[in-house]
């Protein structure tokens, strides 16, 4: 079994798990307008208030989100930033990365003929997993997942694979991704951003926040956990993935992809759907999404299901938005306990569950966390708490 021997998240609910967990158990909702570039598009947003001075990169955002929850994970798990002794893979989502951080250049060079070859430098630098593979010299296989709003969740699902097929004894996997002023231009033409805060399940969502930041666990194989002396009472059950090739943007009305993800995922250890003790939906916020996901959950689960949508606390991260969840999954297991759904007032008769409208118990050793992506994508990702 794959343990999970340390996690990091960082987002505009909180620098680290701790904040993060705090501002759950509080409901704050760190939300305001664009105030990392200039844009005349008035909608909230979840930005990453701050970076320490060690982890910040100029024009590289992402890398550094990703550098902070990294550096949170490796040291929950008692590691160091020297991976070299070790078999390490490095396996991270991402959708806009630092690959549009080039704009610049394409500016000054449509505007005088000529430009400065720096923004260039930092695309061509910008690969997520290379950068912390690097970083911390992991020397594992090295893997960047770019898979729309899924790449998080299968960039665990990969490293899982890697672990459970002997590739590395221990994987760096999540997501980062940081607020840009093109998804935001983008996903304002599709008319899917709420000029309000997002809320996710309601009956009155107008569509989805953008947010920022980065989810980060370390996993590690059960036998290379106990030499180094560490134990841990969390791990992954089981990864599924499947595609519907629908349509570009919009998620099949049946949900056949997500159940087929769902029930694949549930069968790598034989888990039944009714030892889920909780859902942490991928919950967008959007007429579409939230529709056939709950449609779905439903099916599955049936109406007495706990579930709930942390998009309300951090905004709709986009690739680091599997990564995140996955963290907030594992803790909330931990934890014992799950937020309130941010954001849920009112029931849509549409959708046969209602997520939990306050902080809430939870008992059980399984949780499930879905994410589904632009070009049908879909991912599951089970966690385990306990020994197995």
């Amino acid at each position: 079994m794959i343990r999970i021997t340390g996690f990091g998240a960082v987002s505009a609910a909180g620098g680290n798990v701790p904040e993060t967990l705090d501002a759950f158990r509080h409901g704050m909702r760190n939300a305001g307008p664009v105030t990392l570039f200039a844009t005349p598009l008035q909608y909230p947003v979840f930005e990453v208030k701050h970076i320490p001075d060690e982890c910040y990169l100029e024009g590289r955002r992402t890398l550094s989100l990703a550098l902070i929850a990294a550096d949170e994970a490796l040291r929950d798990a008692g590691l160091g930033h020297d991976l070299s002794g070790f078999r390490t893979g490095v396996c991270l989502g991402t959708t806009v990365a630092c690959q549009l951080n080039d704009l610049e250049f394409y500016q000054s060079y449509r505007s005088t003929g000529s430009a400065s070859m720096i923004p260039v430098d930092r695309y061509v630098k910008g690969n997520l997993a290379e950068f912390i593979s690097r970083t911390f010299r992991a020397g594992g296989p090295v893997l960047t997942v770019v898979n729309a709003c899924s790449s998080g969740a299968d960039a665990i699902g990969v490293a899982l694979s890697w672990l459970k097929n002997g590739l590395c004894d221990i994987a760096i996997a999540g997501g980062a991704d940081e607020l840009n002023r093109i998804p935001l231009c983008g996903f304002g033409s599709l008319g899917i951003v709420s000029r309000e805060l997002c809320a996710p399940f309601d009956r009155d969502r107008e569509g989805l926040n953008l947010g920022e930041g980065a989810g980060v666990m370390i996993l590690e194989t059960k036998q290379s956990a106990a030499r180094r002396g560490r134990s841990s009472d969390l791990y992954v059950a089981g990864y599924g993935s499947a595609s519907d090739s629908y349509h570009l943007t919009a998620p099949r009305p049946d949900g056949a992809g997500l159940e087929r993800a769902i029930r694949n995922a549930l069968s790598h250890t034989d888990i039944k759907a009714g030892e889920i003790s909780f859902v942490n939906a991928h919950g967008t916020a959007t007429q579409d999404n939230d529709l056939v996901e709950g449609g779905t959950l439903g099916r599955i689960f049936g109406t007495g299901l706990k579930m709930l949508s942390t998009k309300g606390y951090t905004g709709h991260t986009l690739g680091a938005a599997g990564g995140l969840e996955a963290v907030f999954t594992a803790a909330a297991l931990r934890e014992g306990w799950i937020p309130a759904s941010a954001g849920f007032h009112n029931k849509d008769e549409n959708i046969s569950l209602i997520p939990v409208r306050e902080r809430t118990d939870i008992r059980g050793d399984y949780a499930l966390s879905t994410s589904l992506a632009f070009g049908g994508n879909n991912a599951a990702l089970v966690f385990g708490r306990g020994e197995k």
